[in-house]
């Protein structure tokens, strides 16, 4: 007979399965045209993860490598978290949960196109059923944050700001609203000090926490 944990963690995987052969964005999609290349989801965890980072969908080069934040935005983001390649790639411990699982193209400017929103309302709420050891979910960008938060009226600069607010809301997991780490946003955090300053160091303490053994 199945342990509760392997019966969790069997239906996660299961779901991880199912969701890496839709095609719902390419062959059926919802909203808007069909994704311009073949879909490659990528989603990292495993049900006994305690942290989570929830992000907005993978990049190209996260596309062609199958690796979730294999770029300079990784590992910028594993210089805000206070971990190394080996930690951040660990699912036993870290879960990675994007809004759109598959790099949903550029854009007229030659940025990358939002989340499938198909996406999100398929897997989105059965990928996080699979994880029952939550205790920390890292939201990041305002897609992720209207997931996570409900819709914020005041944008992204805002609800990051209340980050204090948001961290001690009761319930678990706890959600951490940050911004997205590309390198398109170094002008954001030269207009926003506070962020490197006050926030960084909670939550290197709390990612800390977060995964350390048990």
């Amino acid at each position: 007979m199945l342990s509760e944990i392997d019966t969790t963690e069997t239906a996660f995987d299961a779901t991880v399965a199912r969701l890496r052969a839709c095609r719902i964005c390419r062959d059926a999609p919802l909203y808007g045209p069909p994704l311009p290349q073949e879909p490659r989801p990528i989603v990292q965890g495993l049900a006994s993860a305690r942290l989570c980072v929830a992000s907005q969908a993978p990049g190209n080069r996260a596309d062609k490598s199958g690796v979730p934040f294999m770029d300079p935005s990784g590992t910028r983001l594993r210089d805000w978290l206070g971990l190394d390649e080996a930690a951040f790639y660990d699912a036993s411990r870290l879960a990675i949960v994007p809004m759109g699982a598959c790099f949903p193209g550029y854009d007229a400017k030659g940025g990358d196109k939002p989340p499938r929103r198909e996406c999100a309302e398929r897997w989105r709420a059965e990928l996080f059923a699979g994880l029952p050891n939550l205790e920390l979910i890292l939201v990041i960008g305002q897609y992720a944050q209207g997931w996570h938060l409900g819709r914020q009226k005041a944008g992204l600069t805002d609800t990051v700001r209340r980050w204090r607010e948001i961290l001690a809301s009761p319930g678990t997991p706890r959600v951490l609203p940050l911004p997205h780490p590309s390198w398109r946003n170094s002008g954001w955090l030269k207009a926003n000090p506070w962020y490197e300053a006050e926030l960084l160091p909670v939550l290197k303490t709390e990612v800390a926490h977060a995964m350390a053994p048990r």
